[in-house]
Order: structure tokens, then C-alpha cells, then sequence
């Protein structure tokens, strides 16, 4: 099973100079107007967000800021109204303006030369657009710019020019996040005095990874292709606030002068090239408030000490997953009072769970999966009542599922598959009515499916194969709204599958109402959480999840019978149907035709009668088809039918004829005796072929005589067939 993917999005709040007081009726300069004139016209603003720009009253120009004074425009905010186009010229005919940000707009093109000319250009915000690059080298002359931020434009592209980090003294942000940029860091930037926040995450940049010579704050190089090892930013050791070099290819071992940046609260390194153990001495001050190490080769036991002072640590999310950690899981993490989010996933961790888990009372997502844990899950995890994904999977964990877990009510994510928990459910879970994802697959859970499921009214993903339940496959299996995801696979269910409505899931039918959580692949992990960490004020982590699950139903391996509902075959919204090793009977619905997203379909093994249905060919997006061994007849040709490209998808099926052309299957059938399904009076179907009527009537000679000489020579066969006569008699 694919690892867990976790991303953590920053925000930080971007604070935007002061502006000289604004008069109520300042009057707005006649040049500077008509320049700002010519940004309203349709082509520019389709959705007429600058329709107040009438008068001469600055104040009621939306986004304008005026000298209250001379009435030129000093400052211009339209960020988010919807403009496209290219950047308007008349711009650069604003010649005191020192604030521009146009982000979250559609504006194309290149940034016109002529912004060199507004030489008291402070901050320029121009991200979120679709400009392409490069940087035009008349920007060198703004000497005055403090703040550049030109992130999210993909179509960019190029590398960042040599002089950016010379033309402004003043220089202290720069974001170059997501523009499609490749190359080397100039070595400029690491030497910029003034530069204080550095975003280049999310492009394609290569080379060492240097150390920066200024006390920077801020430094996001995420995502690029950086190699080297960590520098220890001892320039940074009092000022660096958040350091983010996760998805590069740093290497060697997380050295313990990274300690030395007393104000870190967020520390990436995730996805990187780190090995060796941590060492003991790698302690970080109470103010971290991330520490993110995943996905990485970091060995040895999970460290103790990550803080200075356990019981003031702020710490809001640790996470060590995917690593090589080994050992019992430390104590001291559970008092890290403060911890929201816990991921220790796919390690090597043996030993119980802590009991003092139950001390992190604010903790709302804990994944331990992928470890050799063992023992019971403790009953004190009840004590983190704020929990709301509980991810335990592919340990050795046993026992039964205990009542007190019922107390954790806002439960929405629930993953114990993979371990060797017993009982029944979901007895034990019927007060975690919050409940949208459950999988209990691959345990050794019994009994038979009881109602009390169905107060999981917002249950998304529903999986306990692999497991030994029984009796008959309830009414209301398929009654839940939200449903996107059904599993219950091998295990010992029999009966029909219910009729009933199969329109109450609108992922079923295939509405699009949330796209929260659309998407997904056919195999992977079910879920996987981000964070949010605000820097405006409150300094809080909002840990989110999102569905990945394909939409589908898996009822394989059980001993259902009876016909396929019509109502079953024709889902619209389905991506898989597994209906295989089972006995059902009865032709194939037609109905096929309408399962657009059907990407796998599987009814092998059981005993459907007919002919294939048409409408199989029109599922342009079927990836995997299996109709193997079971009682269809008629032909299938392949060539005409678009059926190529299933191979082996008929096997096992005597009566069907599967040629590259209708011709081909006649010419066959007309060399076949005829009669009726047995045989009739031409011959007798066999698993490979036709038997003629004179084998058949040799063969049945042999056995009759066989069997007659055997009752009348032998002595032990007569007196056991007597014996059984007689005590049926």
C-alpha cells in the first residue's frame, strides 16, 4: 500500500507599507485618472468590479490610494477583481505609485519594460496571473523595491537573472513560488543584506545548497531539486522563523547546529535524502510549532527530547513517518500536551501503544499504521476526545474493539486494517456517529452486519473484507447517502444482493456535489491529511483530509446468489464493480451502457447465462474487464466490438465464441453438431469441445460393464451397497 501523503501549506501574512492618510475628498490627480481610465474597459473587466470609478472623489475609486495632498495615486489594490488581459501600459503612467498588486487575476503576457520607469515602485504583487517570463532587466532600476512577489505564474519559466539580487538595497521578500523556473540560486541572493524572506518553492532548481549570509526570517525552497547537505544558517540563528527544504535531494545526516535557531517554529525537511539517527543533542527551542521529518532515512530510535521543556512546548504537529525508526515509542511524546497531529506512520516501531497516549487531549489525527505494534488498542485514546482520524493499520495489534472508544464522537476516520482485532462490530463504534471512513479489512472480525451501522449517516468508505463475517447481506447496505466506497470481499456472506434503491448515494450516480473530496485512484491509501498553519495571528494548525478511494462496490469472495440487480448494473458514477467468485446465476443486465466511468468490471466465477451485452464496447474508460468462467453463450466479436484489448477476458466460457470477426464465429458454429444446450441428438458439450454419439455410447458401455462385473465379483461391493439399502430403509 502506497505511503501516506502529507503537505503542509504555509501561510504567512504579508504586510503591505503604510499609505499617507487619505482625505475624505481628496480629489484625484486628472492624469493619473485618465491612466486608471483606461483599465475599465470590457476586454479588462468583464465582471465590472472598477464599475464605481466615476467622479474625482479618490475615496470611491475601489482599490485606489491617493496622496491626500497632491491627489496622485500612491498605492493600487485590485487584487482578486477579475481582470485579464495583458498588463495595461497606462501603468506606467502613474509616476509616484509605490504600491502594486494585481494578484489574483488572470493578466497574461510579459511585465512591460516600462515598470523600470516607476522609480518609487516599493512592492510589486503580481502573483497568481498568467504571465511568462522573463524579468525584464529595466526592473533593475526600482532601487527603492522592498517587496517582489510574481508566485503562481506556471507559464514563467527561465532562470532567475544574475541581477536580482544587486539592484535594490532595499530588497527584503521575494517570491518566486510555482513559476515553472529552472537553473541555479544566484549566488547574489546569498549574499543580499537586506533580504529577509526567500520564496523559491515548487520550481525546478538545481545545485548545492548553500549557507546565507543574512539573518533571513523567512527561507522556502520546497520542492526544487537542491542536493548537498543542511547548512547550519548560523547568520539566521536569532531571526529564522520558518525554514522549509522539504522535496529536495539534501543528503547526510540533520545536524545538531540546526538547534542553534532559537526562534524556528516550522521546520520541513520532509522527502529529502537524510540518513543516519538523530542525534540526542538535537533539541529545539518551546517555540517550534512543526517539526516535519518524513519521508526521509532517518534509522535509529525515535528521539526523546525535541523540545527543551516538554510541559511549555507549543509543538502542534510532529511527524516521522516513512522512515526506518525503530524501538518502542518514547514516553516523552506524550507530553507534548500541546500536539494536534501525530504521524509516526511506516517505521519499523515495535512494543504497545503508551497508555499516556489518552494525556494529548487536543491530538485530532494520530497515524501509528505501517509499524510492528502489538498489543490492544488502549482504552485510554478515549481521553483524546477531540480525535478525528485514528489510523492503526498493518500492525499486530489484537484483542477486541473496547466500548470506551465509543466515547470519541467526533471520529471521522477510522483505519485498523491489517492487524488481528476480533469481536464483532459495530457494536463497540455506535456512538462515533461522525464516522465517514471505516476499514476493518484483513482482521478476524465475525458475526453478521448489524443495524447499528446505519447511524454512520455520513459513512464515505466502507471496507471489512478480508474478515469472517456472516449471514445475509442487509436491505440498508446500500442506503447511505455519502457512500463512495463499498468492501465487503471475502468473507462468508450469502444470500441474494439487494434490490433496493440504489440512488440515495449521489457518488453512486455520479453527482458532482463534493468536489472536497473527488478524486482518487484504484488502489492506495483511502485518505491523506494536510495541515494549515496560519502565521496571522493565532499561530494554530487546521489539519483537513481528503477521499482519494475510487467510487465503487467489491462484494468478491463471498456465496451471494440469485441475478444482479437492475439497478446495480447501470451506476453512473462507478468506477469499479467486483462481483466475482460467487454464485450468481442469470444473464448480465443491458444496462451497461450507461456506466460512463466504469474503469474495472469483474463478474468472473459465478454462473451468469446469456450473451455478453452490447454495451460493453461503450465504456471508453474501462481499464479491466473479467467475464471468465462462467455460463455465457453467443458470440463476441472482438474486432467489431472493440474488445481487443481485454485478452483472456471470456475464458472459460464453452458456449461463447470469441473470433476476430462475426464470420469466423459462424464458420465455427457450423462446424459444430447440433441440438440443444446438452448436446440434443447431435452431440454433448463438453469443458473442451463437442463429444460425438458414438464416443458418448462406448463410454457409457465400458461403465455399465465395468460396474456390473464389479457387483457381481466382489463380495465387499454387494454387502456395503446392501448395508446402505438397508438403513435407508
Amino acid at each position: 500500500m502506497p505511503r501516506l501523503i502529507f503537505t503542509l501549506l504555509i501561510c504567512i501574512a504579508s504586510s503591505v507599507p503604510s499609505l499617507p492618510p487619505l482625505a475624505a475628498d481628496s480629489v484625484l490627480h486628472p492624469d493619473d485618472k485618465a491612466s486608471l481610465v483606461k483599465l475599465r474597459s470590457p476586454s479588462t473587466d468583464p465582471r465590472g468590479s472598477l464599475s464605481s470609478w466615476n467622479g474625482s472623489n479618490c475615496s470611491s475609486w475601489a482599490g485606489v490610494s491617493c496622496n491626500k495632498a497632491t491627489g496622485r495615486v500612491v498605492a493600487l489594490d485590485l487584487s482578486g477583481f477579475g481582470l485579464v488581459g495583458p498588463l495595461p501600459l497606462s501603468l506606467c503612467k502613474l509616476p509616484l505609485i509605490r504600491t502594486v498588486i494585481l494578484s489574483k487575476n488572470a493578466f497574461s503576457g510579459v511585465i512591460p519594460p516600462c515598470f523600470g520607469r516607476l522609480h518609487a515602485l516599493e512592492t510589486v504583487d503580481l502573483g497568481c496571473n498568467h504571465l511568462r517570463g522573463p524579468l525584464p532587466s529595466q526592473l533593475a532600476r526600482l532601487c527603492r523595491l522592498k517587496k517582489l512577489l510574481l508566485s503562481d505564474n506556471p507559464n514563467f519559466g527561465g532562470k532567475i537573472p544574475e541581477w536580482i539580487g544587486n539592484f535594490s538595497s532595499a530588497l527584503s521578500k521575494l517570491e518566486l513560488s510555482s513559476d515553472s523556473l529552472e537553473g541555479q540560486i544566484p549566488v547574489s541572493l546569498f549574499d543580499l543584506s537586506s533580504l529577509r524572506e526567500l520564496d523559491l518553492s515548487d520550481n525546478r532548481l538545481v545545485g548545492t545548497l548553500k549557507d546565507f549570509s543574512q539573518p533571513l526570517i523567512s527561507l522556502n525552497l520546497a520542492s526544487n531539486q537542491l542536493s548537498g547537505t543542511l547548512p547550519c544558517f548560523w547568520a539566521s540563528s536569532n531571526s529564522l522563523s520558518v525554514l522549509n527544504l522539504a522535496g529536495n535531494k539534501i543528503v547526510g545526516g540533520v545536524p545538531t547546529c540546526i538547534s542553534s535557531l532559537r526562534a524556528l517554529t516550522l521546520l520541513n525537511l520532509s522527502s529529502n535524502s537524510f540518513e543516519f539517527s538523530i542525534s540526542p543533542r538535537l533539541i529545539f527551542s518551546d517555540r517550534l510549532l512543526v517539526l516535519d521529518l518524513s519521508s526521509n532515512a532517518l534509522s535509529g530510535p525515535v528521539p526523546r527530547g525535541i523540545v527543551e521543556y516538554l510541559a511549555r512546548s507549543a509543538l502542534l504537529l510532529l511527524n516521522l513517518s516513512n522512515n526506518q525508526f525503530s524501538g518502542e515509542i518514547p514516553l516523552e511524546i506524550t507530553e507534548l500536551r500541546s500536539l494536534l497531529g501525530l504521524f509516526l506512520s511506516h517505521n519499523q516501531l515495535t512494543g504497545d501503544i503508551p497508555s499516556a497516549i489518552g494525556n494529548l487531549t487536543y491530538l485530532q489525527a494520530l497515524d501509528l499504521s505501517h509499524n510492528s505494534l502489538s498489543g490492544q488498542i488502549p482504552i485510554s485514546l478515549a481521553g483524546c476526545f477531540q480525535l478525528w482520524q485514528l489510523k492503526l493499520s498493518h500492525n499486530n495489534l489484537s484483542g477486541t474493539l473496547r466500548p470506551e472508544l465509543d466515547a470519541l464522537d467526533s471520529l471521522r476516520i477510522l483505519d485498523l486494517a491489517g492487524n488481528r482485532i476480533s469481536g464483532e462490530i459495530p457494536l463497540p463504534l455506535a456512538g462515533c456517529k461522525s464516522l465517514e471512513v471505516v476499514d476493518l479489512s484483513s482482521n478476524n472480525i465475525a458475526g453478521e452486519l448489524s443495524g447499528a451501522i446505519l447511524k454512520w449517516q455520513n459513512l464515505r468508505l466502507l471496507s471489512l473484507a478480508g474478515n469472517k463475517l456472516s449471514g445475509v447481506l442487509p436491505d440498508w447496505i446500500f442506503s447511505f447517502q455519502f457512500l463512495r466506497s463499498l468492501d465487503l470481499s471475502d468473507n462468508k456472506l450469502f444470500g441474494y444482493i439487494p434490490g433496493g434503491d440504489f440512488n440515495v448515494s449521489s457518488d453512486f450516480n455520479g453527482d458532482e456535489h463534493d468536489l472536497l473530496f473527488h478524486g482518487g485512484s484504484l488502489t492506495g491509501e483511502n485518505a491523506f491529511v494536510w495541515g494549515m498553519l496560519d502565521f496571522k495571528g493565532s499561530r494554530q494548525l487546521e489539519l483537513h483530509y481528503e477521499l482519494t478511494s475510487a467510487v465503487g462496490i467489491d462484494l468478491a469472495g463471498n456465496s451471494l446468489h440469485g441475478e444482479i440487480p437492475q439497478g446495480l448494473i447501470g451506476l453512473k458514477g462507478l468506477e469499479y464493480l467486483n462481483l466475482s467468485y460467487n454464485h450468481l446465476v442469470g444473464p448480465i443486465p443491458a444496462s451497461l451502457d450507461r456506466m460512463g466511468k466504469l474503469r474495472r468490471l469483474d463478474l468472473s466465477h459465478n454462473s451468469l447465462t446469456g450473451s455478453v451485452p452490447m454495451g460493453i464496447s461503450q465504456l471508453r474508460e474501462l481499464e479491466t474487464l473479467n467475464l471468465s468462467y462462467n455460463c455465457l453463450t453467443g458470440q463476441v466479436p472482438k474486432r467489431e466490438e472493440g474488445l481487443l484489448r481485454f485478452p483472456g477476458a471470456f475464458a472459460g466460457n464453452p458456449g461463447l465464441c470469441v473470433e476476430s470477426s462475426v464470420r469466423e464465429c459462424e464458420g465455427k458454429a457450423a462446424k459444430l453438431p447440433t441440438g440443444n444446450a446438452a448436446g440434443g441428438s447431435g452431440g454433448y458439450l463438453v469443458e473442451d469441445g463437442w463429444m460425438s454419439v458414438g464416443a458418448f455410447w462406448v463410454s457409457a458401455a465400458a461403465s455399465f460393464y465395468v460396474t456390473s462385473m464389479g457387483f457381481l465379483c466382489s463380495q465387499k461391493v454387494r454387502i456395503y451397497v446392501f448395508q446402505t439399502l438397508k438403513q435407508e430403509f
